[in-house]
């Protein structure tokens, strides 16, 4: 994980307290003077890089460096700023040499090992980066951090069975459950089962995904959309339902496949309960558009318009809006019916552009949905997004 702007700050603050107590150590020598000089240059560095202004900021380090060749710190800042700005060649010298030195400390030296494994991975040299992220997990040296980079590696190459290995061994040093991202990994190698046409393996999968992670709602929906498609109407039911319990966010997705599961199983009275319910629970207009339609095919469009004017009072949407036009147009006619066209192809317009899902960490926004965020890579943070123009 590249170093923020707040690390950098730290490493140029540390480089700059051994300058400040050489100086306090020599203060009238040719070494106090110079250290007096670099601790000047520090606080111009540490500016512009809290100024956003890191090519001024790599000026000044650089300097420092040829005078201050000995401060470990200085390095690691000057390497992070080469890498944050993409010189990825740079950064990886700059590191090489830091390594290279006979006086390092075995910490200073797991350090830099780390950031030369990030400057690797940056210039997609995925295979260097494994192997010192593995060899400083063998030592225990930076161990959560070097772990969390091979699972990122693993998961750019697909790998998923060594990236669960990975998670589960940073679980065992770090304490910190990884249930969720392993039920992700196995979801994946369910898919991947699925598309090898190798049911009884895909199925072995999404029970271990479960038994990782009973609330994960992924190996649910996998599990419903295969029973779906064999037919198996009960299974898929089940399934479906059981993802909305655990997490209602992702209702848009299982919404219709769910319902069509019930309405072969002749469970109509059921369906109305649990949309009544979903209403209730849910704060985008799915589950209402969902209950006009079947409003209108029980009592007419009149009634079914009465039904969700009244929950758009509650409830304004714009999808709620175009649904509402759609239905006002089928007893209109002439110049009326025109206007109504005319609201229907704006809104549609309107309803294009908008995203569907949207990544809670990282903002990122969709048409469709991902399990892992194209943007910021994180697992199960986008989801469907609701409100005046969602889902």
């Amino acid at each position: 994980m590249t170093l923020d702007l707040s690390v950098l700050a730290l490493l140029v603050l540390l480089a700059f307290l051994s300058g400040w107590l050489l100086a306090r150590r020599n203060p009238a020598t040719a070494v106090g003077a110079q250290a007096d000089r670099l601790r000047r240059n520090y606080f111009r560095g540490l500016n512009y890089l809290l100024n956003e202004q890191p090519d001024k900021a790599i000026e000044v380090f650089l300097q420092i460096a040829e005078i201050d060749k000995q401060t470990v710190e200085t390095h690691l800042a000057l390497g992070n700023l080469f890498r944050r700005r993409g010189e990825t060649d740079r950064a990886i010298r700059v590191h090489q040499n830091l390594i290279a030195r006979p006086n390092l400390t075995p910490e200073q030296k797991s350090l830099a090992l780390l950031e030369l494994g990030e400057d690797y991975m940056r210039a997609g040299l995925l295979d260097r980066a494994e192997t010192l992220f593995t060899d400083l997990v063998g030592i225990d040296a930076h161990a959560p951090a070097a772990s969390r980079h091979l699972i990122a590696i693993c998961q750019q190459e697909r790998d998923w069975k060594r990236a669960i290995e990975h998670a589960r061994h940073l679980e065992q040093i770090t304490g910190e459950s990884q249930a969720e991202l392993v039920s992700q990994f196995l979801s994946e190698l369910a898919e991947h089962a699925v598309v090898k046409q190798d049911a009884v393996q895909a199925k072995a999968y999404l029970t271990e995904a479960v038994t990782v992670a009973p609330l994960s709602v992924r190996p649910r929906l996998i599990e419903g959309r295969l029973a779906h498609e064999r037919q198996d109407w009960s299974r898929a039911a089940n399934a479906f339902e059981r993802a909305v319990e655990n997490d209602i966010e992702y209702l848009p997705i299982a919404l219709a496949p769910m319902l069509d599961a019930l309405e072969h199983l002749d469970r109509r009275e059921s369906i109305d309960a649990m949309l009544d319910e979903w209403m209730r629970r849910y704060p985008g207009i799915s589950p209402v558009i969902k209950m006009t339609r079947r409003v209108r095919d029980r009592e007419g469009d009149q009634s079914a318009i009465r039904f969700l004017a009244e929950r758009l009072r509650k409830k304004p949407s714009v999808r709620g809006l175009a649904e509402l036009v759609e239905l006002q147009l089928a007893g209109v006619q002439g110049e009326a019916r025109e206007q109504l066209e005319q609201l229907r192809d704006l809104l549609k317009q309107l309803l294009d552009g908008q995203a569907l899902f949207r990544c809670s960490r990282c903002g990122f926004g969709a048409r469709s949905h991902h399990w892992q965020c194209p943007g910021c890579k994180s697992w199960s943070t986008i989801k469907p997004v609701h409100g005046i123009a969602g889902n």
